[in-house]
């Protein structure tokens, strides 16, 4: 029996394969700023807050560089314009960890190795530190706690491990009268200042995408509570649409048989108004139950309308709400969409007085005037300062008004007063024969404002 062919060999460079790898990607993270240069908290709010940063670098190197100079020309022996160019380089980039910490370390850091080998040159005095004297040794820990505020866990760890080959190459090569205590204390303190920064960092980056998932989850919900609005708003229309639609198929149908003498042409035209009728009723209760299709079942009740508001108002009163109604004798001819909406309106009004103001006195006002119908819900603040019934409303209630007074092409005014309470005013157009008779030199009144 044949055996099968053995499949190509495992490279035997696997390993040295991911090591230089992982090495180009340590120098790319060296050689390359993760981030724009723009400031630390160049976003924060407030302007002491974005000037902060420039602030701290400015005191950091108006500390360091005197310190540094001083340390280096009177501690260690080196001439002063030696130390000066040192002290100069070692500290003056400080002035770049606002917005360029990763280019202030390549500048710091050849600095700071150039300025221990220029150390060994001088006799080591009985309390000198090698190779990192006490201010470069904190200057770059401010160094690597800037690189762990804005540079990538990729980056601070390659700044870490070339720090530490460095001290270890030093010591190395250091005579054995050299303390070298600092070569193993800056890895150390900079594994410690570089996860402080790095937790700052990420602590932020999660603050700010969950800042940005709230704000996107507000939209959807705004998004989702208008579209649940149009829907109950449709749904409830399906009554008043499918209503006129019937009217007219049972017109059209009873046309041949009301009117004697009609030519065989006209019965064909009654007959096709009929039929498209009846599709359109088809076709809106297809769509129906398309909007129908969460499973809830329609309400098979009449749609409230104007005739009702007496009885809203009063089964708000019974439930603890001072409601007054002024409700004009003379309204017209008001159209169903009309009807319906301002009905809807004084009910959403009514219930958001409940909630947010419990007990505050209300009242509602219904007329028209000019061709508009015009409807003012007025609520006075809560009597006692006790919190709302409710803390955190759906936001379907203004949505909700706000769709139904567009549907009929009105103009919906809601906001607070000065007194505090809160006003809804509505002003929906009237056919032009439910209009009442106003003489146009009349002013309107407040209360059709």
């Amino acid at each position: 029996m044949s055996t099968p062919p053995a499949g190509p060999p495992p490279p035997a460079d696997g390993l040295l394969s991911a090591a230089r790898r992982n090495l180009r990607e340590l120098a790319h993270g060296l050689s390359h700023a993760s981030h724009p240069s723009t400031p630390l908290l160049a976003d924060a709010p407030k302007r002491w807050h974005r000037l902060l940063p420039y602030a701290v670098v400015l005191a950091l190197a108006a500390i360091f560089i005197p310190v540094t100079i001083t340390v280096l020309a009177s501690d260690y022996g080196v001439p002063g314009a030696l130390a000066g160019a040192l002290g100069v380089a070692q500290a003056a980039p400080l002035l770049m960890l606002a917005h360029r910490p990763l280019q202030a370390w390549w500048i710091i850091f050849p600095a700071d190795v150039a300025g221990a080998l220029v150390l060994l040159a001088h006799d080591p005095g009985r309390y000198d530190t090698w190779p990192w004297p006490p201010p470069t040794l904190v200057a770059y820990l401010f160094l690597l706690l800037a690189l762990g505020l804005r540079e990538t866990r990729r980056t601070v760890v390659a700044v870490w491990a070339v720090t530490a080959a460095a001290g270890a190459a030093l010591q190395l090569v250091a005579p054995a009268d050299r303390s070298t205590g600092s070569a193993l204390l800056l890895p150390v303190l900079g594994a410690v200042a570089l996860v402080i920064g790095g937790a700052v960092r990420e602590r932020g980056e999660a603050t700010r995408r969950l800042a940005e998932q709230e704000t996107i989850s507000e939209e959807e919900r705004a998004r989702r509570t208008l579209l649940e609005e149009r829907t109950r708003i449709a749904r409830e229309l399906h009554d008043v649409v499918a209503h006129h639609m019937s009217v007219i198929t049972v017109q059209a149908d009873s046309a041949p048989y009301r009117i004697p003498g009609l030519p065989e042409t006209a019965r064909e035209e009654f007959a096709s108004i009929a039929a498209a009728a009846r599709e359109s009723l088809g076709e809106m209760r297809r769509l129906l139950s398309v909007l129908r299709s969460d499973g809830t079942e329609g309400d098979r009740a009449p749609q409230p309308g104007l005739g009702r508001l007496q009885q809203l108002v009063e089964a708000t009163v019974g439930a603890g709400l001072p409601v007054t109604l002024s409700l004009a004798a003379e309204l017209g001819e008001v159209p169903p969409a009309v009807d319906l909406s301002a009905y809807r309106i004084v009910q959403e009004a009514l219930a958001n007085v409940v909630r947010h103001a419990p007990g505050a006195r209300t009242q509602v006002s219904v007329r028209a005037s000019r061709g508009h119908l015009n409807v003012l819900v007025v609520n006075s603040p809560a009597p006692k300062p006790t919190p709302p019934l409710e803390s955190a409303g759906t936001g379907h209630g203004l949505v909700g008004m706000r769709e139904r007074v567009r549907l009929t092409g009105g103009s919906l005014d809601t906001g607070p007063l000065p007194d505090g309470g809160f006003r809804v005013a509505a002003r929906m157009p009237l056919p032009p024969a439910a209009s009442p008779s106003a003489s146009p030199s009349v002013s309107p009144s407040p209360e059709d404002l």
